[in-house]
């Protein structure tokens, strides 16, 4: 089972005015608590918290992450000692078919340094990244289009 705990408060905001705030909280099994909000993007601050994870961040977060667990495993199980991963995952929205918002794509721009002699040809990079992908239990779990540009 996942859980996530979703905490919002009014705090006296005018809130049938819409002008109350959106910052909120999400708290995860393990304690960890992170504060929330809508994006600036979308309601101006100060209803918005901009310092705030969003949750279109989180749902760009979240596709990047899953796919760096897999690629890290599948690389460990290849025999490739990675040192570090960083990716810089882009999120790009446009409106579906009935007119409404969503995310179409997200874009992964994995960058991986591997250990010493154990880089493997680019060929092979690729493969692993698509195994990771073909793995992603989020990827699965979703219709926007997920492309990985590889440099």
């Amino acid at each position: 089972m996942i859980t996530a705990s979703i905490r919002w408060s009014n705090g006296g905001h005018d809130f049938l005015t819409n002008r109350y705030s959106r910052a909120h909280t999400w708290t995860f099994d393990g304690g960890k608590v992170i504060d929330a909000s809508s994006s600036p993007d979308i309601v101006p601050v100060p209803m918005s918290d901009a310092s705030a994870v969003d949750p279109e961040e989180a749902f760009v977060a979240s596709i990047s992450s899953c796919h760096m667990l897999w690629f890290l495993s599948i690389a460990a199980k290849a025999g490739f000692e990675v040192m570090e991963y960083r990716d810089d995952a882009v999120g790009s929205m446009q409106a579906n078919e009935a007119g409404k918002l969503f995310i179409h794509r997200v874009t992964l721009h994995p960058i991986v340094t591997w250990s010493g002699d154990s880089e493997p040809p680019q060929d092979e990079v690729r493969q692993l990244h698509q195994k990771a992908h073909e793995e992603c239990f989020i990827a699965h779990s979703v219709k926007t289009e997920i492309v990985i540009e590889i440099k």
